[in-house]
């Protein structure tokens, strides 16, 4: 599986991304992966190596570039400690609205690829990634054809970048996954989220799986074998219907 580290020159600085390409085709759809609070570590490179092994292109962009160097973090040893106190100066570095704007700069790359095929591409986030991702997709409305949110906090706030505010500029087709009794997005706000969708006329799909918040990912000590899988099969379908 070819796998390329490079870096893309954005707004505010030099951001570290990986870049992996199918054996399969030497063109093939793009999908930008909107990582996690943990960062870059194993997991997000196994992660979208298994999607590129899938059929497509896909850029991992270090979100927490403006940050400086850090870790890999291990998300178990994190999460048992005072995880805000490391999390927090990372999280600190980025939101919705800069990582949608650093996302001119993870298009402009690809579309200088030439394994690349066409120009509407996906993009994937999970937790902190996945309301990235969609205000990714509303800000660069014309070219995303798909977006897929795993277990994605805080999808519908007060704050100026929410990411319901993009429902309105949205024209890719969303798969929505939340999580069982999610703090970060409880009902009421699952609610609110999709009244938004439904009301700017979004094509969606929207899901509660029966898993903690962060059960897709392996590192995570919430990591729910069976649903992850699951997750992978619906996400893997959806790609394959929107983008080829």
């Amino acid at each position: 599986m070819p796998h390329e580290q490079i870096t893309i020159a954005t707004t505010d600085g030099e951001c570290p991304a990986h870049l992996f390409t199918p054996d399969a085709s030497r063109h093939a759809p793009a999908i930008i992966f909107y990582m996690d609070a943990g960062g870059i570590r194993p997991v997000e490179l196994a992660m979208a190596e298994r999607l590129s092994k899938a059929g497509y292109v896909v850029l991992l962009p270090d979100l927490f570039y403006r940050f400086g160097a850090y870790g890999p973090l291990e998300p178990k040893e994190v999460l048992a400690g005072d995880f805000r106190a490391v999390l927090g100066p990372l999280m600190a570095t980025t939101s919705n609205a800069k990582a949608a704007e650093d996302t001119r700069a993870f298009l402009a790359d690809l579309d200088t690829r030439g394994e690349v095929q066409g120009r509407k591409f996906g993009a994937v986030g999970f937790c902190m990634g996945g309301g990235m991702a969609i205000a990714a997709a509303g800000t660069w409305s014309d070219r995303f054809a798909a977006v897929a949110s795993f277990h994605g906090g805080n999808l519908a706030t007060d704050a100026s970048d929410s990411p319901h505010r993009y429902a309105p500029q949205l024209e890719a087709e969303l798969y929505v996954a939340a999580a069982e009794n999610d703090g970060s997005y409880p009902p009421a706000m699952a609610e609110r989220f999709e009244r938004a969708l439904d009301a700017a006329q979004v094509r969606y799909r929207a899901e509660t799986y029966p898993a903690a918040h962060g059960w897709m990912k392996p590192d995570f000590p919430v990591y729910d074998e069976a649903a992850a899988e699951r997750g992978w099969k619906e996400m893997l379908g959806f790609f394959k219907r929107t983008l080829g």
